[in-house]
């Protein structure tokens, strides 16, 4: 099988952000993350990490009104990304699910890079602040990214108490799930879809 190269440039702007994202889906794990929110930065971070991809964002957002803009249109560039770089799907898993520990977390993402857009997100993280960042923000990056990366997506924290770990166990469970189902298996042939198409 010839290798793809399954790779996207995306630069979003709006009133609220200005977002350029660069994205190679088959990397090593290498990462520039520039956003004003550092909780932000710290969960692509992982998530570039973990899942093996090669990711840089450069960000710029009206987080004097509040940090909401930003990350949810950091998650929906992403998204965009994915389906940018990942094209027809020829040849890919597209099936991927992770179940992580956390010190005393265990969370679980599925995914299915299907084309039908639907986010089950089941975390009942304590409501608060992990820095200047409300986890009520979580969710939104979340759907932001299931829209854009057109995937079925399932989210769950099994158990847990610091909101910190929680959060982070479920990014770093979706950079696993995501790799898992991206990556090509040379037994496949064509779109991997009865349809033939997704």
């Amino acid at each position: 099988m010839t290798h793809l190269i399954r790779q996207a440039k995306v630069h979003r702007k709006t009133k609220e952000t200005d977002i350029l994202l660069e994205l190679n889906i088959d990397g090593r794990g290498d990462y520039q993350i520039d956003t004003p929110v550092p909780f932000l930065n710290h969960m692509m971070e992982s998530f570039a990490k973990h899942g093996l991809f090669d990711l840089k964002i450069k960000a710029k957002g009206d987080i004097e009104v509040d940090l909401h803009h930003t990350v949810e249109d950091v998650g929906i560039v992403l998204g965009e990304a994915f389906t940018q770089a990942l094209g027809d799907k020829s040849g890919m898993v597209r099936y991927g699910s992770f179940t992580l520990p956390m010190d005393e977390v265990l969370s679980t993402v599925a995914v299915d890079f299907c084309g039908r857009p639907c986010l089950v997100y089941q975390a009942e993280v304590p409501r608060g602040r992990i820095g200047d960042f409300d986890v009520e923000l979580v969710p939104e990056w979340f759907q932001g990214f299931t829209n854009a990366a057109q995937v079925n997506l399932h989210a769950k924290v099994w158990y847990g108490r610091n909101r910190h770990h929680m959060v982070e166990s479920l990014f770093k469970a979706l950079a696993r799930a995501v790799d898992l189902a991206t990556q090509i298996d040379p037994r496949r042939q064509g779109v991997p879809s009865t349809k033939g198409s997704l």
